[in-house]
């Protein structure tokens, strides 16, 4: 198949199963997509020997799409700097005690419990370092499955605001966490002096790097009177940043949510003459819920080319667990903690732990693991985990959190 004819494929697949989730399945778009995505690839393998032509088919789409690249090198870009240009920067401001506390302390909690559990777990039987490196790779959380449903419901933006915050921010901290184990694996970075080193030049580095990109791309911005030459700015600095936080071996996911939150603070300022704030945040509103339809195609399809076998399903079990497990006892701690320093902080223990979905940023980080450091087991057991997450995470979320909204409007 060409590359047109991929993503002519891709496309339709989330147009049609879009309609279905949304008309007949009353499911957000992203969650009946995957659903839908993932039970048309099952049927497809077990219908593999009455319909071997369409099994073949499918197969070859799914392993002509370089996941890794398309998910950690196309559409994650975008796809965090549209979410962060368009986060509630006042909801943000107000709850930066509570979203740092997750996104810092929570992911790096999650990264060392995670880890512990799955070495101690019977049958799994894996080096602590491959405990490390998963560890890393499944703390970053997503909310794209539920954030509409928060809305949708009537959760208080203060909620909203924490746990699109968080994912924001932990996607930049997990992905250094992951490039940091991966280093001490290859015995590069033996020491605890130089994996904090390495910490703070990633993840400083590409702070520093996002704010100085969006500041350029808002004076270039200031300085013309079209929507247009606005948007192809904003995409610039989107992808551009990105690349140049690769190249220059910085944290590109949080670069890209710095420079989405940093150019909206820089043109905020700027009059309505001078930038069409309303034209720009239309577009990035659509590639956002575009791409994330196809993303979630994407992670559904993934299944026919994912090698499932006993142990990765047993890791896979195990890593459920664990990762629920870990996040219950996390939030609990530190909501605990913002509660001793905010006296009457409004918050929810539920949306935030049933909430923290793992995501296209955890299988991107799986796949990337070099398979001498055990590739295999944590690309099956992060995708069980993912589809877990999303499916009967994401689509309980709307009926519990109806269940529960008196409880949660007056946490």
């Amino acid at each position: 198949m060409t590359a047109l004819e991929i993503i002519c494929v891709l496309f339709a697949i989330a147009a049609v199963f879009g309609m279905i989730s949304v008309r007949w399945l009353k499911l957000p778009i992203t969650v009946g997509t995957m659903l839908l995505t993932v039970v048309a690839s099952g049927v497809l393998i077990a219908a593999s020997p009455a319909l071997p032509q369409v099994h073949k088919w499918a197969l070859d789409l799914a392993q002509r799409i370089d996941f890794e690249s398309v998910i950690l090198h196309g559409m994650l870009p975008l796809l965090l700097f549209a979410s962060a240009f368009l986060l509630d920067l006042e909801q943000l401001a107000s709850e930066k005690l509570t979203v740092t506390l997750l996104a810092v302390v929570g992911t790096v909690l999650s990264f060392f419990l995670v880890a512990g559990l799955m070495f101690v777990m019977p049958g799994i039987g894996v080096p602590w370092i491959q405990c490390l490196i998963f560890g890393a790779l499944i703390s970053p959380t997503d909310p794209v499955a539920v954030l509409e449903m928060l809305r949708r419901v009537g959760v208080p933006k203060s909620i909203q605001a924490q746990l699109a915050g968080e994912s924001l921010f932990n996607d930049g901290i997990g992905a250094v966490l992951f490039l940091t184990m991966i280093e001490v694996a290859r015995g590069q970075s033996p020491t605890a002096l130089h994996v904090g080193e390495f910490l703070l030049l990633k993840a400083g580095g590409a702070i520093v790097a996002g704010i100085v990109a969006a500041w350029i791309t808002s004076q270039l911005m200031g300085r013309v009177k079209s929507y247009q030459i606005d948007i192809l700015f904003t995409i610039t600095l989107a992808l551009g940043g990105y690349v140049v936080a690769d190249l220059l071996h910085l944290s590109a996911p949080l670069e890209a949510v710095v420079a989405g939150i940093a150019l909206r603070v820089f043109i905020r300022d700027l009059s309505m003459q001078e930038i069409d704030n309303d034209s720009v945040n239309s577009f990035w509103e659509v590639i956002d819920e575009i791409q994330n339809s196809v993303l979630f195609v994407l992670l559904g399809l993934e299944i026919l080319a994912v090698t499932m076998n006993a142990a990765s399903f047993h890791a896979g079990m195990a890593a459920i667990l664990s990762v629920n497990v870990v996040r219950f006892a996390a939030v609990t701690a530190l909501l605990g903690l913002v509660r001793l320093i905010q006296r009457g902080h409004r918050s929810s223990l539920f949306v935030l732990t049933w909430g923290g979905l793992r995501g296209g940023l955890s299988i991107a980080l799986a796949l990337s693991v070099p398979e001498a450091l055990g590739r295999s087991w944590m690309l099956g057991a992060t995708y069980l985990a993912v589809v877990f997450s999303i499916v009967i995470q994401g689509g309980s979320m709307d009926m519990l959190l109806r269940w529960r909204k008196n409880k949660i409007a007056s946490a």
